[in-house]
């Protein structure tokens, strides 16, 4: 793959390798798949733990899916009790840490999409003794709210990487669709890409349902003439985008943010121009996985800095090769 090459923030190599053996308990969310799911190897002989994994992970959205898949698979590994829950309503999502406080866990991984709504939950936490760390979103506020290590990309390099590419490919007049107006992660990745090509706009759409996105998406194309290019935030939204244009008979060519098997298609046969992913599933194995370090031998991963996972470009020229592990659920 190809790799983004002015990374400019702490990168820490943090991946062990997988030695899972069967899917972990878990509550919420796609049921967890059973059997074999790396192939053999022996569950870690340490002690029974329970670790509570809280995203804010909308209905649908199969990027969750392979978080989700990377976590089971590190908590197999790791003789671990995985409690999957997620929640894209930010009150909720801090009901859902309370509850694994009561629950006594012996860690809790979160996404930080709405830090300051999640801030006082997670105090409880660390006034509790739990570890925490984040991944996916909020990596900026991570150690304030009592995070040891972050798991993700950096959205406001993602984005620079995303406007760079644009601007080398002549593009001026961007349309970047955040899907959920607050979220620290999408609105930064905006903001990146218009440091890049100051004739960015944003447009907001209500990620939740699929239609609405298309509708608006097409108004603003038809209303927006010199839109050259709109990125969508994530793989559905980027594939609800590819309707838009069409629809509304645009000359605007297609960009994304995250991945998926069919996404990963698109890029190959040249239907999207690119995507950054930040790679999910291995979000999901660290962030599990070093909660278990922590307790195994008190280790923090990171030295107090994000783990990156990302940003890594994908398009024509190694979606092909991406594309095998997107059909595994892997990426």
């Amino acid at each position: 793959m190809a790799k983004f090459s002015w990374r400019k923030a702490t990168l820490v190599a943090a991946v062990v390798p997988m030695l899972a053996l069967s899917a972990c308990s878990s509550t919420g969310g796609k049921p967890a798949d059973s059997g074999n799911a790396a192939g053999g190897g022996q569950v870690a002989t340490t002690e029974r733990m329970k670790i509570a994994l809280i995203t804010h992970a909308p209905a649908g959205d199969t990027f969750w899916d392979t978080v989700r898949k990377g976590a089971e698979e590190a908590a197999a590994k790791d003789n671990v009790e995985l409690l999957y829950t997620g929640d894209p309503e930010a009150g909720r999502q801090a009901q859902l840490i309370e509850q694994a406080v009561d629950q006594k866990v012996d860690g809790i991984a979160v996404t930080l999409a709405t830090p300051d709504a999640l801030k006082d939950a997670l105090k409880k936490a660390s006034d509790a003794g739990i570890p925490i760390v984040s991944l996916n979103a909020g990596e900026s506020v991570a150690t304030q709210l009592g995070a040891f290590t972050h798991f993700g990309s950096n959205e406001q390099l993602a984005g620079q990487a995303v406007g760079t590419k644009l601007a080398d490919g002549g593009f001026k007049h961007p349309v970047c669709v955040i899907q959920a107006q607050g979220h620290v992660g999408l609105e930064a990745r905006c903001a990146g890409v218009k440091t890049k090509v100051p004739g960015t706009e944003i447009l907001y759409v209500n990620g939740a349902d699929m239609t609405s996105v298309e509708s608006t998406a097409t108004a603003k194309l038809q209303a927006s003439t010199d839109a050259d290019v709109i990125i969508g935030l994530g793989a559905p939204i980027t594939l609800t985008l590819l309707k838009s244009v069409s629809t509304a008979g645009s000359e605007a060519k297609v960009a994304s943010f995250d991945l998926n098997k069919e996404l990963a298609q698109k890029i190959a046969d040249g239907t999207v121009l690119f995507t950054v992913d930040q790679q999910p599933w291995l979000q999901g194995y660290s962030a599990v996985d070093a909660l278990w370090q922590n307790k195994r031998g008190g280790f923090n991963i990171g030295g107090g800095q994000a783990v990156l996972t990302g940003p890594a470009i994908i398009d024509q020229s190694n979606a092909a090769d991406v594309l095998k592990f997107a059909e595994q659920g892997i990426r």
